[in-house]
C-alpha cells in the first residue's frame, strides 16, 4: 500500500477535510489496496453510527416529462424516442400504498421538470401521502423549483429533497447542461432547501463527460463545505439517445472509492448504494454497502411504467414487482451480513 495516500486517508479521518490537491492525489494515486483500506474505515465508522441496518426508501418515478434537456440524461426534452407517461395523483398513492404493505416508510416522489404536476397538485398529493401514512417520511426529487414553491410542499408535509448539484465547477456543470440552466440557480435551490429545515440530499456522477480528479476534488470540498443530509453518487452510465451515447462509463471502482471518502468525511451522512452502482454490476450495491453506504432505494413504480424512465441504459429492477424487489433487497443485504430496517431511516445527528 502506497503509504502516502495511506496517510491522506488517515488525515481524512482524523480531520474530516482535505486541501483540493491533496484530493487530487488520493484520486490520481489509488489502487485496490487503498480503495480497501478507505472502505475498512468507512465501514467502522457507518457501523458505529447505524449499526448493520440498512434504510430503504422506495422511489416512485410519476413522471418521465421533463423541461430541462440535460446532455446526458435520457428522459430529456429533445429525445424523440422516449416514450412519455404521468401517473395519475391515485396512482401515485396506490404505490405509496403498496409500498407501505411491503415495509417501506420512506417514499420518494421523483419526476423529470414538468409542468403538468403543479404546486397546488403537488401539496395535495404530498398531504395525502402523510394523511394515508404518517409515520412516513416523504422525500422529493423534483429538480430546480423557486423557495416559494420549496417552501409550501415543506409546509404540506415534505420531510426531505434530493437535488444532485452533478459538478461543483460551473465551467463542467455548463458543459453538462444546457444554456438555459444555471450554475448559480442549482447552488442557491440546495441553499434554499437547507434554510427550509428539509433534510437535504446533494451528489453527482462519478466520470461523467468532462469531469477529471480536479473537478472531483471540487465536489469532495463541496459536500465538505454544504454538508449535505445525504449524498447520492453513482457511476456516470450513457444513454444512447442523448449526446453522450458515446461516452464510457464512469469507473466502478473510483465510485466506490468515493463512496468510502465521503462516509470518512461525513460520518453521519445518509449514503445510498444507488441502482447506478447495481447495473454497473450486479453485486454493486452490496459492494456499496461494504464501502460505506446505508441506503437503498428500490422501485415502486409501476411495472408497466419502469422501463421509460430510463435515464441511463440497462437500467435494472424495471421487471420486478414492489414484493419482489423488497426481498430480493432483504436476501442481498443478508448475504452480506446486514439487515433492511423497518423504519423512517431519519438523519443521525449526534
Amino acid at each position: 500500500m502506497n503509504e502516502i495516500l495511506k496517510g491522506l486517508i488517515d488525515k481524512l479521518d482524523r480531520e474530516k477535510k482535505l486541501p483540493h490537491g491533496e484530493w487530487v492525489t488520493l484520486f490520481d494515486g489509488f489502487t485496490d489496496e487503498e480503495r480497501e483500506y478507505a472502505a475498512s474505515v468507512a465501514r467502522k465508522i457507518a457501523d458505529e453510527k447505524y449499526g448493520k441496518k440498512i434504510y430503504i426508501r422506495g422511489i416512485v418515478e410519476f413522471s418521465n416529462y421533463c423541461k430541462n434537456d440535460c446532455l446526458y440524461c435520457g428522459i430529456r426534452r429533445s429525445n424523440r424516442n422516449a416514450q412519455r407517461y404521468r401517473l395519475t395523483d391515485d396512482e401515485i398513492l396506490a404505490c405509496c400504498d403498496e409500498g407501505y404493505e411491503t415495509g417501506f416508510r420512506t417514499f420518494v416522489l421523483q419526476s423529470g421538470e414538468d409542468p403538468a404536476y403543479t404546486t397546488d397538485r403537488l401539496v395535495e398529493i404530498v398531504r395525502r401521502i402523510k394523511a394515508a401514512h404518517p409515520d412516513c417520511a416523504v422525500t422529493l426529487s423534483l429538480g430546480e423549483l423557486e423557495r416559494e414553491d420549496l417552501a409550501r410542499l415543506r409546509e404540506a408535509g415534505a420531510d426531505r429533497y434530493l437535488l444532485r448539484h452533478e459538478t461543483a465547477t460551473k465551467c463542467h456543470y455548463e458543459q453538462l447542461h444546457p444554456d438555459f440552466m444555471s450554475f448559480e440557480h442549482r447552488m442557491k435551490c440546495l441553499q434554499d432547501l437547507k434554510e427550509l429545515g428539509y433534510q437535504t440530499g446533494t451528489g453527482m456522477m462519478i466520470g461523467a463527460p468532462f469531469a477529471n480528479s480536479d473537478t472531483l476534488a471540487s465536489d469532495l470540498e463541496f459536500l465538505c463545505e454544504f454538508k449535505p443530509h445525504m449524498v447520492g453518487t453513482g457511476p456516470f452510465l450513457p444513454h444512447k439517445d442523448t449526446p453522450f451515447r458515446d461516452e464510457p462509463k464512469g469507473s466502478y471502482e473510483l465510485t466506490l472509492f468515493v463512496l468510502s471518502l465521503v462516509r470518512i468525511m461525513l460520518p453521519n451522512v445518509l449514503l445510498p448504494a444507488t441502482t447506478a452502482l447495481g447495473t454497473i454490476r450486479p453485486n454493486g450495491r452490496e459492494q456499496g454497502v461494504l464501502h460505506g453506504a446505508n441506503v437503498i432505494m428500490p422501485n415502486l413504480s409501476p411495472t408497466a411504467v419502469r422501463k421509460k424512465y430510463m435515464l441511463y441504459d440497462n437500467k435494472i429492477c424495471t421487471e420486478d414487482s414492489t414484493t419482489e424487489c423488497r426481498f430480493c433487497l432483504q436476501r442481498r443485504m443478508e448475504s452480506i451480513g446486514y439487515e433492511i430496517e423497518i423504519t423512517r431511516g431519519d438523519y443521525c445527528d449526534d
